[in-house]
């Protein structure tokens, strides 16, 4: 499976990246909500992990941008948890929301697979 991880911090991107990979999945890496939309639009990834405050372009700024155009699944995340933040992800086109920092990795991957 092809997989975009879209997120500004490091220690996300290429935690999820090295679990991601174990599993046999291609992993996609972009740092800003800009260069997650261009990857996005040149890759087509089957599920993307995408967070919401993020320089550059937002998570939903990207999401509105691609518009029509998304491809696969999205899972959003974010520090920042509440009602708001689900609503905001569901509004926007994401299939799920998942909060930061993870309890457990693995259970991440696993639930965010389940969409696919």
């Amino acid at each position: 499976m092809k997989v975009l991880i879209v997120d500004d911090e490091p220690l996300v991107r290429y935690t999820l990246k090295r679990v991601l990979e174990s599993q046999g999945d291609s992993v996609i890496l972009a740092e800003d909500g800009r260069q997650g939309l261009d990857l996005w639009l040149n890759e087509r990834p089957d599920l993307t992990f995408l967070d919401i405050i993020m320089p550059k372009l937002t998570g939903p700024e990207v999401l509105i941008e691609l518009g029509t155009r998304k491809s696969g699944k999205v899972v959003m995340m974010s520090a920042f948890t509440g009602e708001q933040s689900q609503d905001t992800a569901k509004q926007v086109g994401a299939d799920d929301f998942i909060e930061k920092p993870f309890d457990d990795i693995f259970a991440v991957v696993k639930r965010a697979k389940g969409l696919v």
